[in-house]
């Protein structure tokens, strides 16, 4: 007996494992609970509310962990339930056409989380350097949370569909906000409500009392921008309008590009916009790479020669989605990814374009996608590690598009409510969409509205199409202009200035739709100071990291004195 209580564990040990892996286990359960409420708060489903509590959970769980490891852990794991609630269509499983899209879209749902790491390790770092007490760092976490999300919509490996901004894509009386905080500042308001919240119920579980100062916050956070939204939203028609067709093919693009022949699906694309004129149509749009060929290269010449005679005879400017190869030599500004012919000192670069034919000019106006889908689009990274383009390659072939150049805004004469004018217009590919800070580039530029091109049927009919399209909502109130989306197979729809959806077709129809899009002009807040936010949540977070490494040296250093002093 005595042998065997040598090898075994005391029994306040074995207690103390016991309790250990009780609380993880009913941390995990809090996790799941945060993660599932999150991931609700997004479109489609009808709950955009509970982003408002879903973190009371995750702040349970980081409140009582000590370790930068268990903090991380926690926090991955939250993110990663809040994706596969979310975004579980990312790699087309329903369609299940392409294998590489799958992987893909796998390998996001592992990866996207990691980059949760960054608001919990500057939570962490905020404590251990001394700047602030530990019951009081939860309230940072915000600006920590709002530089994670900047900086993740500013890399290449950027995919940054469930911000917290996002999830109030439905509830656009609060956003209304944005036009002068911006989505980073939405992101903020909503956290410090959640640890609002975990105050109020962690302060009365504990001495059954509420904090004052908890209610305050929360009363201000909700209050303030559901008053502005109430006071500042429009009435009345808009002033001016112009009356835009948009086409719907509902093309399967998986047959397109493995060998759809061009003339009949440019035929398809004539006829909807012949319905669409016949409605009175000033202006006619085609959704993301309408046809699967590089139109503008001079071999596809009677296909550029119908889209102008249709342009001229109809007197309407006609914005499409297209790829695009441009050619670059010696002499010329030579974009940095642009790809050299071996055997000549001339580059390409091929786009994934918009292309503006406007009646009775030869001039295509051309715009390339700068935000391109890491994977889908462009391999990231490709520059510094060049062996991944063979690696991972999309089975349709459009996996290497070069990232644009230029924020350019189009511009055309149109036959508006009031006369004909030259209008200034925005055209942003698919993913564009989702990006805050570089949708308002357009705006300072002078885009009157937005015109949104895409390609969701990848995705088959799952929640991807529909966050998307729902995302539009939130650059319309952020810049106070409409948006109109022209999709392959939906959602094609007019979104209003103040963040409504007017008209939308189903998802998979073949169709036009007409409406008739509000104009707009002049800056809001955000679009002005747009760069603000970023710039104080960036130098915040900074300064609580080097606060930490600063006091780690620090320590280091004490104690190597300390040692050199005692064995002198």
């Amino acid at each position: 007996m005595k042998l065997f209580s040598m090898f075994s564990k005391p029994a306040h040990l074995s207690l103390e494992k016991a309790e250990e892996k009780a609380q993880l286990r009913h941390d995990r359960y809090l996790l799941v609970i945060a993660g599932v409420l999150m991931g609700f708060a997004y479109p489609p489903v009808p709950f955009p509310l509970t982003s408002f509590f879903a973190l009371v959970p995750l702040f349970t769980v980081l409140e009582r962990r000590q370790k930068l490891i268990d903090l991380n852990r926690a926090i991955w794991f939250f993110g990663f339930i809040t994706g596969v609630v979310s975004l579980y269509w990312v790699g087309a499983f329903t369609v299940g056409k392409d294998p590489f899209l799958m992987i893909g879209g796998g390998l996001m749902l592992f990866a996207n989380p990691v980059f949760f790491l960054i608001p919990s390790t500057l939570y962490y770092a905020a404590i251990r350097s001394g700047f602030v007490k530990k019951e009081y760092a939860l309230w940072f976490i915000p600006p920590f949370w709002a530089s994670y999300e900047y900086f993740y919509m500013n890399i290449d490996l950027n995919f940054p569909w469930i911000t917290v901004s996002n999830s109030l894509a439905d509830f656009q009386t609060y956003y209304k906000f944005a036009d002068v905080v911006g989505a980073l500042g939405m992101t903020m308001l909503v956290i410090w409500f959640n640890i609002a919240l975990y105050k109020i119920w962690s302060g009365w579980r504990a001495e059954k009392k509420i904090s004052k100062p908890a209610v305050a916050v929360a009363s201000l956070v909700l209050f303030v921008p559901l008053a502005y939204g109430v006071i500042t939203k429009g009435s009345g028609a808009p002033t001016e309008t112009v009356r835009v067709g948009l086409i719907q093919p509902n093309l399967d693009p998986y047959q397109k590009w493995a060998g759809g022949s061009p003339d009949e699906i440019l035929s398809l694309y004539l006829s909807l916009s012949d319905k669409a004129i016949e409605q009175g149509a000033k202006m006619i749009i085609f959704p993301e790479t309408a046809l699967p060929v590089y139109l503008m290269t001079g071999q596809f010449q009677p296909l550029v020669d119908r889209i102008h005679q249709f342009a001229d005879s109809n007197k309407v400017p006609l914005l499409t989605g297209m790829p695009h190869i441009k050619y670059f030599q010696n002499g010329d500004k030579i974009p940095p990814d642009a790809h050299k012919f071996p055997d000549a000192d001339i580059w390409y670069g091929s786009y994934n374009s918009v292309l503006l034919f406007t009646p009775n000019s030869t001039e295509v106006q051309q715009y390339g996608k700068h935000k391109l889908v890491p994977f889908g689009e462009r391999t990231p990274y490709i520059g510094q590690i060049p062996f991944f383009a063979d690696l991972f390659k999309w089975g349709v072939g459009i996996s290497s598009w070069n990232e644009g150049q230029d924020t350019v805004v189009f511009s055309a004469k149109l036959q508006t409510s009031k006369g004909e004018r030259e209008v200034k217009f925005a055209a942003l590919v698919c993913f564009e969409s989702v990006f805050p800070y570089y949708v308002t580039e357009f705006s300072r530029r002078g885009a009157e509205f937005f015109a949104v091109v895409t390609n969701d049927s990848w995705y088959g009919n799952t929640s991807g199409p529909y966050q998307h399209k729902e995302f539009s909502n939130l650059r319309a109130l952020e810049n106070n202009r409409a948006v109109v989306r022209a999709a392959n197979g939906g959602i094609s729809c007019l979104i209003t200035p103040d963040g409504h959806t007017t008209k939308q077709t189903k998802m998979y129809e073949q169709t036009m739709l007409v409406v008739d899009v509000p104009l707009e002009k002049g800056e809001t807040l955000f679009t002005e100071s747009s760069l603000f936010l970023p710039r104080f949540v960036y130098g915040f977070s900074l300064f609580a990291f080097f606060a930490w490494i600063g006091k780690i040296i620090y320590l280091k250093t004490r104690k190597d004195s300390k040692y050199i002093e005692k064995n002198r």
